[in-house]
């Protein structure tokens, strides 16, 4: 005969790992018979915040005598001995328990049963799953609610429905098999979403109960890469998991792609679950003005838009390199190239070129001649490349298009598709924008992959 143990815990807050018990409550069933209780509120040795006091109605005046974690812990265990821990969303509680103990020293290991997965599994169609909504639609009493004796019982109510429904526990018997994977997986994931993920590469996202995208993530394996998510027990993979109703995704048929595809739904989207690559960064570009004495002046600027600079640079170190770099070869003055803030003659500390605009030897019109010179050849250095890689099918095969050293697309070509010039690779381009993040992995590509890849182009 199968024993039981469900239970509640009420914490401090603080994210799954940095939870401590302030109340437990553990009700002990054989088969579906209540056979032991056990509840005690506990002193977490630390302070009980103020929002959840409002939420519980602990606080630190009612814990301040009430035994500690370690005094408790020996009875936990003797009642849960061979028992499969149940919560209604056993996750949390679960691994709150594991937290307290792993403190002490000791490994607490248990089966465990989440009645919202269960209950989303023998009573399918309700419209919402969390315990005070499942008890008002089953006429399940729940009283001192977001107490831990009262959720338990409630919990020990809703629970022995269950078993009246499941009477020979087939469907119990198989969330317990350690294949399943029904106990690591958040409440609202259906099990099928996941069985139905590819193992390819690509790009996925969580969606909220709404609808809406909170997290996008790129992997080789996507069904691994999401079900790693699920067994990870940081505070924000927890949080991630908890408010995860469905799963997408989108197979690039390679990892480039994938980067590529991530950065841009990234910035898109916004989704609440990402931190990188959520803040656009601006580039820096050379371009040029022209001067109230009419000389062109060459100057370091800073706008979001990339799309029609002439080269850009995602570090100012950079950008002034290269606009030396141009003042060296093309005789250019660093005063009207904004390299010095000196309204006299140039005397920079290392171009020694200049032919005298600034202190007027030299025409307007000859000096302006090498600036522009000099933007041509800017312009003229930008790279125009094709990445090929691996495509979504074995008949299949991907492009990424670079021109004048912008990212501007990838897509996908099939074996009957006959490219005879680069410029039809355009044809089939799924045109996307370049930004700071785009360069940084194509940059890093371009530095680390077989050059086999890269097919340059003349424009």
């Amino acid at each position: 005969m199968r024993k039981f143990a469900i239970i509640d815990v009420e914490t401090t807050g603080n994210g799954i790992n940095g939870n401590r018990i302030t109340e437990i409550c553990i009700v002990v069933l054989q088969e579906d018979k209540v056979i032991h209780k056990f509840t005690s509120l506990v002193n977490p040795e630390r302070n009980i915040p103020a929002f959840i006091t409002g939420l519980t109605g602990i606080d630190n005046d009612m814990v301040r005598d009430a035994p500690k974690f370690f005094e408790i812990a020996q009875e936990i265990v003797e009642l849960t001995e061979g028992a499969i821990f149940i919560a209604h969303n056993v996750t949390f509680d679960y691994n709150v328990v594991r937290g307290e103990f792993k403190r002490l020293g000791y490994t607490y290991t248990r089966k465990k049963l989440c009645t919202v997965r269960l209950s989303r599994k023998l009573i399918p169609g309700m419209h919402s799953y969390s315990l005070g909504k499942l008890c008002t639609s089953l006429a399940i009493p729940l009283s001192n609610r977001h107490r831990a004796e009262g959720d338990t019982d409630a919990t020990v109510l809703l629970f022995q429905k269950l078993l009246d429904i499941d009477k020979d526990q087939e469907t119990i018997t198989s969330f317990l098999n350690a294949r399943s994977k029904e106990a690591t997986l958040p409440p609202h994931i259906n099990k099928k979403q996941i069985a139905d993920l590819p193992e390819q590469t690509g790009i996925y996202f969580f969606k909220n109960q709404k609808g809406k995208v909170i997290y996008v993530g790129k992997a080789k394996n996507i069904k691994q890469r999401v079900l790693s998510h699920f067994y990870d027990k940081k505070n924000k993979e927890y949080a991630l998991g908890q408010h995860t109703y469905s799963i997408d995704y989108e197979l690039t048929g390679n990892e480039l792609i994938a980067l590529l595809a991530e950065a841009e739904q990234i910035q898109k989207l916004y989704p609440r679950f990402n931190k990188a690559q959520k803040k656009p960064v601006a580039p820096y570009r050379i371009i040029s003005y022209t001067n109230r004495r009419g000389v062109m002046q060459l100057v370091i600027d800073r706008m979001p838009s990339t799309n029609n600079a002439v080269e850009i640079f995602y570090t100012r170190a950079d950008a002034v390199l290269r606009l030396e770099q141009l003042c060296t070869k093309y005789q250019l003055c660093p005063r009207y190239c904004n390299l010095q803030s000196t309204t006299e003659k140039c005397s920079h500390y290392k171009i020694k070129y200049c032919l005298g605009i600034c202190e007027q030897k030299e025409s307007v019109a000859l000096y302006n001649i090498r600036v522009q010179r000099a933007l041509a050849a800017l312009q003229k250095e930008q790279q125009n490349y094709i990445i090929k890689e691996k495509g979504r099918t074995q008949e299949e095969e991907s492009f990424i298009l670079v021109k004048n050293g912008l990212y501007r697309g990838f897509g996908f070509i099939t074996q009957d598709d006959t490219i005879e010039h680069h410029d039809q690779f355009e044809n089939y381009l799924q045109p996307r924008n370049h930004t700071y993040h785009t360069a940084k992995i194509l940059k890093s590509y371009l530095m680390n992959k077989a050059k086999d890849n890269v097919v340059f182009m003349e424009v």
